[in-house]
């Protein structure tokens, strides 16, 4: 029998919200009665790797999930620290207690398993695909890219001219970060 989690963490910085999360979200709720989704990288935003902004991307998560899936959800905004081995302090500081951590991200395994976490990765879904800096790449070459992308995201990206903006990041100086 499997685990069913009473709270699970899965953090992603969610540029754009695509497909690929929403199963990732969907994988972690039947394994979890809630799931604390953190919105990494909160602070950076108009950039070419992080073109959507925290506000933005919490949206984004709401529209995807919709009514059946966000009740069961915290989405919560998280900045990014200079010191990783701190990061997850802060996080547990920030949002309310979870007993495991859900992701394929080797530093965040890493960080969760130190702090004594049951930590568990995702099965992928098209990943050759369903990554952002693919469909940020699709955008800003004026490629298909809403097929990777649940819909009312979509209409999101449009109504915020997100492909706009994106096909001019990719344009811009890059600026470097404090």
């Amino acid at each position: 029998m499997r685990q069913i989690y009473t709270r699970s963490f899965y953090p992603g910085r969610f540029q754009p919200f695509h497909k690929g999360h929403f199963h990732a979200i969907k994988y972690v709720l039947d394994m979890s009665r809630e799931v604390v989704i953190g919105v990494t990288a909160a602070q950076f935003n108009f950039l070419k790797d992080n073109p959507f902004t925290a506000g933005e991307r919490v949206e984004m998560v709401k529209l995807a999930l919709g009514d059946e899936h966000y009740r069961r959800c915290y989405v919560i905004p998280l900045d990014n620290v200079t010191d990783n081995a701190e990061w997850l302090s802060m996080v547990e500081s920030k949002v309310p207690r979870f007993e495991a951590v859900f992701t394929n991200n080797v530093l965040v395994e890493l960080l969760a398993k130190r702090k004594g976490y049951k930590v568990h990765n995702i099965p992928f879904k098209d990943r050759e695909n369903l990554k952002g800096s693919k469909i940020q790449e699709l955008m800003a070459s004026e490629k298909p890219w809403r097929h990777l992308i649940p819909e009312p995201v979509a209409r999101f990206i449009d109504e915020i001219d997100g492909e706009e903006r994106i096909r001019k990041l990719y344009k811009a100086e890059r600026i470097p970060l404090p």
